[in-house]
């Protein structure tokens, strides 16, 4: 079950998030530009967190942001500043925590998101925004998979066209469960050794999937009520994904 939902900055089709954000009942976090999203909507995130260079003068007044009290040269390397804010739409109130990072700083907005729901206890989240035209972000959002996984905690990255998220050794995937209709199988950092694909349309046997040969795991079907991914070593990406 999910706890966590970060909203990101990237492109975020309405519709998709708006729907995931119904069925799924978690704390959520904007990510900088995140914040958009949830003022667009009339929606209040549990917290906000950035340096908020990419954020609007609209969403810099929504956070009660002064420059007086929190320059960023005042923020120390590395560092931050928070505070709360009381907001709401209509009838509904809540108190958002802001943390504000300087924007010289080694993680990303996305990260820092990711850092702060870990450290408050997180175990399964999901992040919206986190792909869109560019690369070099989604390669960067690759990583924090790892880096979740590292710290014994799932994350996935999900948008309206695809699912992705690190499958461990021996995983079942139930048909009835899948997002579209397309399975693919990346290794990230290394070879993956062994890998069995078992109850899809294109089977594997102990077979050692190597990235200059992963054209070999891409648009893969299930074809039985369950599907089972099994591997001995090396760290498996799985992009699930619907036209």
């Amino acid at each position: 079950m999910i706890d966590t939902i970060i909203v990101s900055g990237g492109n975020i089709h309405s519709d998709f998030a708006l729907d995931f954000l119904k069925k799924n009942e978690a704390c959520l976090i904007a990510a900088d530009k995140g914040l958009e999203f949830f003022l667009e909507h009339q929606l209040l995130p549990d917290a906000v967190i950035g340096d908020f260079d990419s954020l609007s003068e609209d969403g810099k007044k929504f956070l009660e942001i002064q420059e007086e009290k929190s320059m960023d040269s005042e923020i120390p390397y590395g560092g931050m500043n928070e505070w709360k804010v009381q907001k709401g739409f209509g009838n509904e109130k809540k108190e958002i925590k802001v943390i504000r990072l300087r924007p010289e700083k080694d993680d990303s907005d996305t990260q820092s998101a990711m850092n702060y729901a870990i450290q408050n206890g997180a175990k399964r989240i999901t992040i919206l925004g986190a792909t869109g035209n560019r690369v070099d972000h989604l390669m960067a959002n690759f990583g924090l998979l790892v880096l979740a996984k590292n710290q014994g905690v799932e994350v996935i990255l999900a948008d309206q066209y695809n699912y992705m998220k690190l499958v461990s050794d021996g995983e079942i995937i139930k048909k009835s469960e899948q997002f579209g209709k397309y399975i693919s199988f990346f290794p990230l950092g290394g070879d993956v050794t062994g890998l069995t694909l078992e109850g899809f349309k294109y089977s594997l046997d102990h077979y050692r999937l190597t990235t200059a040969d992963s054209g070999l795991t891409v648009s893969n079907e299930i074809v039985s009520e369950k599907a089972k991914v099994i591997y001995q070593s090396g760290t498996l990406l799985m992009i699930m994904s619907r036209d």
